[in-house]
């Protein structure tokens, strides 16, 4: 298998890339890329000034799986779209806004596992939410 000058194989600069640091981050650069496909700009990987371990349509089928499992609904993929296309989150100043923002913070929990467990968004899917240290209460009317 022969490489063209020039041109790297993918899975080696891999390696290389650099992962979201949020959900909320990576969705931002993912309606970005589907804006600028849209408005008829031609995508391909490794081209931006950081490489990105995802194609945009990764984050996409993650949102579209979650949907599947009925973990997202309608609601938060529209307020996903309408805010993601003005590339900000709802404002929690403003009283019009608090409804996206709950329903926009629901859909960036619930895009960050899915998105931390194939390297998309920095840090491991697997020690997520735990806390530094617990305390550990009896139960009541349990044995001590």
């Amino acid at each position: 298998m022969s490489t063209l000058p020039g041109r790297a194989p993918v899975l080696a600069s891999l390696a290389k890339a650099e992962p979201f640091a949020s959900a909320e981050e990576a969705w931002f650069w993912t309606m970005a890329a589907l804006m600028a496909r849209r408005d008829g700009a031609r995508l391909s990987a490794a081209r931006g000034s950081v490489m990105r371990p995802c194609e945009p349509d990764d984050v996409v089928k993650c949102l579209d799986r979650l949907y599947r499992q009925r973990r997202i609904e309608l609601s938060h993929a529209r307020v996903m779209r309408i805010w993601g296309e003005r590339g900000t989150a709802p404002n929690p100043r403003f009283p019009n806004e608090r409804g996206d923002l709950r329903l926009w913070r629901e859909a960036m929990e619930r895009l960050d596992f899915p998105l931390r467990q194939k390297g998309i968004v920095a840090g491991s899917a697997r020690g997520m939410s735990l806390p530094d240290s617990a305390e550990i209460i009896p139960f009541p009317g349990g044995r001590a």
